[in-house]
């Protein structure tokens, strides 16, 4: 008994020590307005954890942006996606500093990553230079708050990661300010029957629970009936005292009888594992509802390294005739806490609502691989493609198959296969391999053509069929016309559009030369800034053309013209 009293507090030392040497002095600020979170670390988002903070720009782009102490710019990345325009900085106490969705970098920065985009000829691009190529010094403008990327509005994705291993941890873990006074909120509570013979509150599926606000501030469930074992979930967010965001909490536990059963926090996870995520949340759920349970239980396939605690997988074993306290503590990261108690009896109930659960002919054993012959297509899974085994259902034919359905989470890729030799050389040019969305509306997904089939990767069970593109992709001026003079003009930008398959390439001159024309996807919009060049003709012949990724191709061409 000393001996495990003393590995605890070891270990207890070793957790605290840790959170202590996080440097608190050594970054200021990355903007000079108050941080105000869009996002917090940990957050739960699509198949992944956020990796870093999301500071409000004021709804505005163009705040500039600070480097957050001395160091060197190692990686810089243009991408349509993702983080957008991002910038890698590392600093000599083995940190390393990112910001994302940025508008442009500071002047020598923009320079560089221009060059290269020029020799390159490719907005997109990503570089990393050698260490001290590119230095920075704390307090300097090295960017400025844009909008491009995945985002969804002007804000700084902020990040902090070690420099050796690459593991985000939470920024707010070095000292930056967050005015949080606000105690997390419980959303839902939800019971899982996990054993065969297990029941709650008379059902086998997972049934929610309701609960009141007690004068103290907790919240206290109604009691559960329950036999055999047992798990909760949740769904809850965190609000800052200046934002209405919902955003991520930042630690769980459960305590079942006063003995810690589960106890988890967001103070850093490795990208290898961040798709886990699916795992921690009930994913079946997720694929019906949207909503996002947060179990307290570790459910097949859990491998994340988030847990200070489990114990027997944060699942409850009930004794019929006896009581049990569960009590669900939920803090952000400033110590507020909110808590829930629920009273659970060990009772045996009748059942009234069976398990859910269909069987069909095919059934997945995730640790294998397994191959399926859908008459017009194949698909593969390769070994622990899914988490947990499951009855998949399949639906056969000649150009389109359903796999399954998006209530099943699937951590690798697995390939789709079709058979195309009954269409002719010019049709199968024109066409490619389509995932339908729930309104039957064909999306691209990558299509590798060889000999007579037609295959892709994807990570997306649902409905693939066949599709055909045979219309260019639109192309058209959005704020200036043929022939007229652009003296005053600081850019100059063209909508363009495909309305199936989707843009693949583009490319743009100006009297036969080379011009970067950057794109942002979400307003379909390509724009050149005439600061990149200067041109030493007044008659300027802009050509833009624009291919499909199935390769039909628009040309668009237009004089204007400049003193």
């Amino acid at each position: 008994m000393g001996k495990s009293i003393l590995l605890l507090l070891f270990c207890f030392c070793i957790i605290v020590n840790a959170q202590e040497n996080y440097p608190q002095d050594a970054f200021r600020s990355p903007m000079d307005i108050p941080i105000i979170l869009a996002g917090t670390f940990g957050e739960l988002r699509s198949n992944h954890f956020h990796s870093g903070i999301d500071i409000k720009t004021k709804q505005r782009e163009g705040l500039p942006i600070y480097a957050i102490g001395d160091g060197s710019v190692t990686r810089i990345k243009v991408s349509h996606w993702g983080y957008g325009k991002a910038l890698y900085v590392a600093h000599p106490n083995g940190y390393t500093s990112v910001y994302g969705h940025l508008q442009k970098f500071g002047p020598e920065i923009e320079e560089y990553i221009k060059k290269v985009q020029y020799e390159k000829k490719s907005y997109e691009v990503e570089v990393f230079p050698k260490y001290g190529e590119l230095k920075v010094t704390k307090g300097n403008v090295i960017a400025y708050g844009g909008n491009t990327g995945g985002s969804s509005g002007p804000h700084l994705h902020f990040e902090i990661r070690s420099s050796i291993s690459e593991k985000p941890t939470n920024p707010l873990l070095y000292g930056f300010e967050v005015r949080d006074a606000t105690n997390p909120t419980l959303e839902k509570i939800y019971g899982y029957a996990l054993s065969d013979d297990a029941v709650v509150n008379q059902s086998k599926e997972p049934i929610e629970i309701s609960f009141k606000k007690q004068a103290d501030g907790t919240f206290l469930a109604q009691k559960v009936n329950a036999s055999g074992t047992i798990g909760f979930g949740f769904i809850g967010y965190d609000r800052q005292d200046l934002a209405a965001n919902r955003n991520g909490v930042y630690s769980v536990q459960q305590l079942v009888n006063g003995t810690t059963y589960t106890d988890y926090d967001l103070e850093s996870f490795s990208f290898s594992e961040t798709r886990l995520l699916n795992t921690l949340i009930d994913y079946d759920r997720y694929g019906r509802y949207r909503q996002r349970v947060q179990r307290l239980f570790k459910a097949p396939g859990n491998k994340l390294s988030i847990y200070n605690t489990i114990y027997n997988d944060g699942k409850i074993d009930i004794r019929e005739g006896l009581s049990y306290q569960v009590e669900l503590v939920i803090k952000d990261f400033e110590g507020n806490i909110t808590k829930a108690i629920i009273p659970v009896e060990g009772k045996k109930e009748a059942v009234v609502v069976e398990k859910d659960e269909e069987k069909t002919e095919n059934y997945v054993i995730a640790k294998k691989p397994n191959n399926y012959d859908l008459v017009g297509a194949k698909v593969y899974f390769p070994a622990n493609t899914f988490y947990d085994n499951f009855y998949i259902e399949l639906e056969k034919g000649e150009d389109t198959v359903t796999i399954h359905n998006s209530r099943v989470a699937a951590h690798r890729n697995f390939t789709i296969t079709f058979d195309v030799e009954k269409y002719s050389a010019d049709e199968r040019n024109q066409m490619f391999i389509a995932r339908l969305d729930s309104r039957l509306r064909p999306h691209y997904s990558s299509t590798y053509k060889r000999g007579n089939t037609f295959t892709t990767r994807t990570r997306n069970l649902g409905t693939y069929t066949l599709a055909k593109d045979t219309v260019a992709p639109t192309i058209r001026p959005k704020n200036f016309k043929d022939q007229k003079w652009l003296s005053n003009y600081h850019y100059l930008s063209v909508h363009i559009s495909d309305d199936l398959s989707g843009v693949d390439t583009y490319s743009a001159t100006i009297n036969g030369k080379w011009i970067l024309m950057e794109y942002e996807p979400k307003t379909n919009t390509l724009t050149y800034n005439f600061d990149d060049v200067i041109l030493d003709q007044k008659e300027c012949n802009l050509e833009v053309i624009v291919t499909d990724n199935v390769g039909n191709t628009s040309t668009f061409k237009s004089t204007f013209f400049r003193k």
